[in-house]
């Protein structure tokens, strides 16, 4: 484990095998994408389709040849007992699809998740947009980058709030809560988007805050929140200052969050 403490390692071959791994997965499930496919029901009832799973073990597989000493937690395989999950400094935290409900919309707002935390920290992460083909990735010793087409690009939260304030929210889920946090601002402009891809747009300036006041897991932010660290943003906890964590407590429901570029 105390391998992957040093955040030197985290280099550009290691970046590569990571950012190839989720347009590996993101190639799997754009495969189901493209026909008719079986939606199944989890426990939860949130939706489950064979392209969550197709995913899930492309990236477990290939995770699991590069590091094999790290563990793995997986919105698919999310039943390790907290006891052991307890002592791990650094593991894998991995969506193998995250916003199945746009997938299932065919709207293409869908990401493959894949994050490094250490000690509770996100300290490196990849989401892939297999249908826009757009791929962010940033860590602590690498800053945050954005690749679309043939290009990749340094990204960063904007320097300060625009006029109106730009808000991205979820384009599936639209809690009271959020509703009401919204009449703070005078003016604002409300942009729907699904997925971790609500806190992409804050991490590439689009977007200058995400509230998330509503259920998310913890598979669910962890990438891209290190993308959005990288680029100089902050997750905080909802009307405190302190930076969302991970493997911090037995349940892996994340408590409300702000997600945001230049301070408000």
């Amino acid at each position: 484990m105390e391998y992957w403490m040093n955040l030197e390692l985290i280099n550009k071959d290691f970046v590569s095998k990571i950012n190839d791994i989720a347009i590996d997965a993101g190639r799997k499930v754009m495969s189901i994408y493209e026909r008719d496919f079986d939606i199944q029901e989890k426990s939860d009832n949130s939706p489950l389709t064979e392209a969550d799973l197709a995913s899930h073990h492309c990236i477990v597989e290939s995770l699991s040849t590069i590091t094999p000493n790290i563990p793995i937690l997986s919105e698919e395989s999310a039943d390790i007992d907290w006891a052991e999950r307890s002592q791990w400094h650094d593991y894998w935290l991995i969506d193998p699809l995250d916003g199945t409900k746009e997938f299932i919309k065919k709207n293409g707002e869908f990401t493959i998740n894949i994050a490094l935390i250490s000690g509770g920290e996100p300290i490196f992460g990849v989401v892939y947009a297999p249908v826009l083909d757009e791929l962010y990735f940033g860590g602590e010793s690498i800053g945050a980058w954005k690749r679309a087409a043939t290009s990749t690009t340094s990204i960063s939260v904007s320097e300060s709030t625009a006029t109106p304030v730009t808000v991205v929210g979820s384009r599936s889920h639209q809690s009271e809560d959020m509703k009401t946090y919204l009449e703070r601002f005078d003016d604002y402009e409300l942009v729907p988007m699904g997925s971790s891809l609500k806190i992409c747009l804050v991490a590439e300036g689009k977007a200058d805050i995400y509230p998330r006041l509503g259920p998310t897991s913890e598979w669910d932010t962890a990438a891209a929140h290190a993308v959005l660290k990288a680029a100089g943003g902050r997750c905080i906890l909802y009307d405190t200052e302190r930076e969302l964590t991970y493997n911090s407590k037995e349940s892996l429901l994340n408590p409300y969050f702000i997600a945001q570029g230049p301070k408000l």
